[in-house]
């Protein structure tokens, strides 16, 4: 009669479960019995295997001793190799959330109740360590070892958000922001909403320093789609959009010889530069790509009237894009009590810094580009939509009396510069 297998104890599965999530090994792989399965991204962790004997524990991974193992793993390094890149403290983490999900999935059907539920804890532990040391790598790149030509976390997790937020025309075109790297799903989720607001300090600046490098000088052709559905996901989050409005770029401060105040907020802003795209020209210096002039109207004296017409449904249909987007990204931020102030604070300096645009002639390196105040328009209507219904059903909640009795903006300058402009254009007519 054939001998039964051995049943693993409790303690042995979450040291099977843990290992293959952490992929590490705290036996020798190369003798028997290792862990190691052959696979090259194991990394054997012998200083703290040794450290754990000494203290008289079996040498088996549990919940207790996660958090060790796992800074360990982070602190030696990537190393050489094919497993390389895998091994880069990112990616390991990544791969430890992925890793971590596919092993809740196979516990889900054990028998045992009482087993599945520790397991089930210790698996769930072990995935919230990872994106908490995942939140202090991409805020601190410097704390665990890596290969200095590696792209900085922060450009990792930016295009982590890319890939969350692509579509199948993204990929189509040929022209997605997104890496390799394809973000395991509720990782972004977990990373952002369960995140304070002091460790996502030192991760939102450079992320949005970054997402707004992603769209800078593009035009309404260019792929500005993905950032700013990458915009629109990360204010969804609370403390995110709290973030943003701290930003220094928020409203920029820095000042460049023959540069203005208005063309500053527009280049210097994180939303200015999403407001300048745009399918409008601008001058040489702040010229966006691809060129919509060149792409669309380039040989329009000899075009057929049924290709004119596509280009102006092409760019009409990626404006209503843009519009759409950008007017989420402001109501997102106008209903939160946290960001609604510096949301209005932003469109009452970008009004004062380019006042001068009310006069005749406008200097583009004085002012904000016509795009970005056609853009800013266009959303202002959109979030007005509420109340400008045909039949003026909510006239009555409008405050006549707004304009007068904030501190924002000074209407009466507005007003009056506006006035003297509609009276310089009567004259010359």
């Amino acid at each position: 009669m054939a001998s039964s297998k051995p049943q693993r104890s409790p303690a042995e599965v979450e040291d099977i479960i843990l290992r293959k999530i952490l992929l590490v090994a705290l036996a020798d792989p190369s003798g028997s019995g290792g862990g190691g399965g052959g696979d090259p991204r194991v990394v054997y962790l012998e200083q703290t295997a040794a450290e754990i004997l000494s203290e008289g524990k079996p040498l088996l991974l549990s919940r207790d001793c996660t958090e060790r193992v796992l800074l360990d793993r982070l602190s030696y390094g990537g190393g050489d190799g094919p497993a390389a890149v895998e091994r880069r403290p990112f990616f390991y983490l990544i791969g430890c959330f992925r890793r971590a999900q596919d092993e809740a999935k196979k516990v889900a059907a054990m028998k045992d109740p009482a087993v599945r539920a520790e397991i089930e804890a210790a698996i769930k532990h072990a995935r919230k360590l990872v994106v908490s040391y995942c939140r202090i790598h991409v805020g601190h790149p410097d704390m665990f070892p890596s290969s200095p030509a590696a792209a900085s976390p922060a450009s990792d997790l930016l295009s982590l958000i890319f890939s969350e937020v692509s579509g199948p025309t993204d990929v189509f075109a040929g022209n997605s922001l997104a890496g390799d790297l394809k973000s395991p799903p509720g990782f972004l989720d977990e990373f952002f909403r369960e995140a304070d607001s002091e460790s996502l300090e030192p991760i939102m600046g450079e992320l949005f320093d970054k997402l707004k490098q992603s769209v800078e000088k593009v035009s309404a052709l260019g792929n500005f789609q993905q950032p700013l559905r990458a915009l629109l996901l990360l204010v969804g989050y609370p403390n995110c959009a709290k973030a943003l409005v701290n930003h220094p770029h928020w409203i920029p401060t820095d000042k460049y010889i023959l540069i203005g105040e208005g063309r500053m907020i527009e280049i210097g802003s994180i939303l200015g530069a999403f407001l300048h795209v745009s399918a409008l020209p601008d001058c040489k210096e702040f010229k966006s790509k691809p060129d919509v002039g060149q792409q669309c109207f380039a040989n329009a004296s000899t075009c057929r009237p049924a290709d004119l017409l596509s280009s102006y449904t092409t760019i009409k249909t990626v404006m209503n894009i843009l519009y759409d987007g950008l007017a989420e990204v402001f109501l997102t931020l106008l209903k939160n009590t946290d960001t609604r102030e510096k949301v209005l604070e932003f469109i009452a300096e970008v009004i004062k810094k380019n006042a001068a645009r009310s006069r005749m002639q406008v200097d583009p390196l004085s002012c904000a580009s016509s795009g970005m105040f056609v853009n800013l328009s266009a959303v202002m209507l959109r979030l007005c939509e509420p109340f400008l219904d045909a039949t003026a059903s909510k006239r009555e909640k409008i405050d006549p009396q707004y304009i007068f009795y904030n501190k924002r903006l000074d209407f009466r300058q507005v007003f009056f510069s506006y006035l003297v402009t509609f009276v310089l254009l009567n004259i010359v007519k």
